[in-house]
């Protein structure tokens, strides 16, 4: 794992002191949704089928941070939708840094250059863009259905390096991809675009998704990754996961979903169980953790989570069982 030193300590210092309070569910980390409005509509995604009327919404600046504070995560992954469509999403940047939160703004970046002018982003250790590229060339535009889109994302990654941010990458696995596929992308990521961080995710299978037919199942996703990780490729990766859940991708080790670690917040409220699927909303993250029945979730409980191997319910797992093992410590430490 290549998270900065830095950010390694305070994830570290916030985990033994959630520890000696005695809280068993906390956040690690918020998916804040401000918005569910996209200048793009991606075959495997399912978050911009709501209504026209909750497309034009915007979530003001002062929810999204009283959000933040209620719950106290030390890191918050803005996503959406398309958060650069949100008129005052620098000024909810500038907040959420302020109060030393660290902020990955999720993004396809389609619209970074061509708007901007309209932003007062500035560099800081504690923000990061987070930009979207689902392969290479060929591959990426037909993910995201726009021709060009590959191109103009890694222009738009290296103008922004150019600028002084941080900048990372999120990459998202179907059945149509193969382990050279992946080898392909992430090499080209690590070192030809020199990201700071990259995330891999295979595709869950969203219910409102236009595309139902190539999500990966679980023997698929560890074949998958197992190929790909093969033959030092995972050590040399600037791979932004713990060495738990890269494991967990491979199939060494398995684990239960923890969803309660890295929860979804967005304009309806805290989203159960998690930012995948929707059984409800709560209106504060305690209603939503202890009232929610978080043992009917997960594979072998719930038939929609059967193939699901995402980061936002398998990565807190994996922390945790990092943080109460000196060897998988010691592991993380060394980005092993």
């Amino acid at each position: 794992m290549t998270m900065p030193m830095r950010q390694s300590l305070r994830i570290g210092r916030y985990l033994l002191a959630q520890r000696l309070r005695g809280r068993e569910k906390f956040p690690l980390l918020v998916e804040l949704e401000p918005l569910f409005a996209c200048n793009l509509q991606c075959a495997g995604c399912g978050k911009i089928q709501h209504p026209a009327d909750e497309l034009r919404r915007r979530m003001p600046v002062e929810q999204a941070v009283a959000a933040m504070e209620e719950c106290g995560a030390p890191m918050v992954s803005i996503a959406g939708g398309e958060p650069l469509m949100h008129p005052e999403i620098d000024r909810m940047v500038d907040e959420l840094v302020r109060r030393k939160i660290y902020v990955f703004l999720c993004t396809n970046a389609l619209l970074v250059r061509k708007w901007w002018d309209r932003f007062d982003f500035r560099p800081s250790r504690y923000f990061a863009f987070a930009v979207h590229i689902d392969g290479l060339r060929e591959r990426h535009d037909a993910s995201v259905d726009h021709d060009g889109g590959f191109d103009e994302a890694v222009a738009a990654v290296r103008f922004l390096q150019a600028q002084g941010f941080r900048v990372t990458t999120n990459t998202t696995f179907f059945t149509s991809d193969s382990p050279q596929n992946v080898i392909d992308v992430l090499d080209f990521l690590n070192d030809d675009l020199h990201v700071d961080q990259m995330m891999v995710s295979p595709a869950y299978a969203y219910e409102k998704a236009p595309d139902q037919d190539h999500f990966l199942g679980v023997t698929q996703t560890r074949e998958l990754f197992r190929k790909a990780f093969a033959n030092g490729n995972r050590a040399r990766w600037r791979l932004n996961h713990s060495p738990l859940f890269l494991d967990f991708l491979e199939g060494k080790v398995d684990f239960p979903c923890t969803a309660w670690g890295i929860p979804s917040y967005s304009l309806f409220g805290w989203q159960r169980p998690c930012y995948l699927m929707s059984d409800g909303y709560a209106a504060t993250y305690q209603e939503l953790v202890e009232e929610t029945d978080w043992d009917s979730y997960g594979r072998g409980r719930d038939p929609r989570c059967a193939n699901c191997m995402a980061h936002c319910g398998y990565e807190p797992t994996a922390v945790l069982a990092t943080m109460g093992s000196l060897r998988q410590s010691l592991r993380a430490i060394a980005g092993d």
